[in-house]
Parts: structure tokens; sequence; C-alpha cells
């Protein structure tokens, strides 16, 4: 695994538009629905959800694209790469696109949601699956056992460098 220390920072393809990670994530994800689908072109859309206060743009201006409405998608407007999501009712955080940073850490799903809507193919090696969308009181144990996860791998990994 990546080293994950914070800050961390992202961009978009083309580099107008720049953000900074100052903490680890809640949780990481995948979505298999069709609208992530559509978005990525793929199979389904990876998101590290990142506390609030520690995601900030620092370059350039995002702007809405995709889904106009109480949730937002935020894209570079000059190349297209959606960068973040801003999920209506939950303002604590912000789902980055991890493959978005300058390094490639959170990539690995830990949950994937909307699994009734995904490509027959397509798995991934989340730890939890939902065919929809998790209940909202399922995500503070979640995110719990995810803290957990990653404080065990960041345990390993301090071991595995003494070696």
């Amino acid at each position: 695994m990546p080293n994950q220390s914070t800050p961390m920072t992202g961009s978009c393809r083309c580099g107008q538009v720049e953000f900074e990670v100052a903490a680890a994530p809640l949780i990481t994800m995948a979505c298999h629905c069709r609208g992530c689908q559509k978005m990525t072109g793929s199979a389904y859309s990876l998101s590290a959800a990142i506390p609030s206060e520690g995601f900030r743009v620092t370059r350039g201006e995002p702007v809405i694209g995709a889904l106009h409405g109480p949730t937002r998608h935020f894209y570079c407007d000059h190349c297209k790469s959606w960068l973040f999501t801003r999920p209506e009712g939950m303002d604590f955080f912000v789902n980055v696109r991890p493959t978005m940073l300058a390094e490639a850490v959170w990539t690995e799903p830990f949950i994937e949601t909307c699994t009734s809507e995904k490509l027959a193919w397509a798995s991934t090696s989340a730890r939890h699956s939902f065919e929809h969308y998790p209940a909202p009181e399922l995500y503070q144990p979640l995110m719990a056992e995810y803290a957990e996860y990653l404080s065990s791998q960041s345990a390993g990994q301090g071991a595995a460098s003494r070696d």
C-alpha cells in the first residue's frame, strides 16, 4: 500500500484545477449505478469520502456538471475531468475521485453500492456490498470499521518498513 500521509495534492487531467486533501478518508467506495457508469465511461466510479474540513481547491474554479440538483458533481471546465461530489444532506464530507490524487491511494473500495445495477462482469474487492445505497444508520459503523482497517494497514506498513 502506498504512503498515505497527508496533505496530498490532486488535479484534473489538464492541471487547471488542483486541490489538497489534508485528512484521511472516512470510507472508500465504488458505485455501480448507471449514472456513475455513464459519467466515467466505465463499470463504476471510485470515491474517497474526505472530511469537508480536510479538502480544499487550491487552484482554478471547478464547475458543476452532470447532476445540477442538491447533489452536485464538480468538474474541470477545460478538460471535463470529474473531480469531486458534494452529496445532498451530507455536508460533513466531500467524495473525491481518488484517481485524481498525485499518488494512487485510497482507490480500493471498502464498500460498493448499487450492485443491483452493476455490469455482470464487474467485480471489486470491497468488503461490503449493497444493492442500493446503505441505510443512513449503517454509515457510522461502516466508517468505524474502515478507520480500524486503515489503522491496521498503517501498523502493518510500519512493521514492514522496520524489517
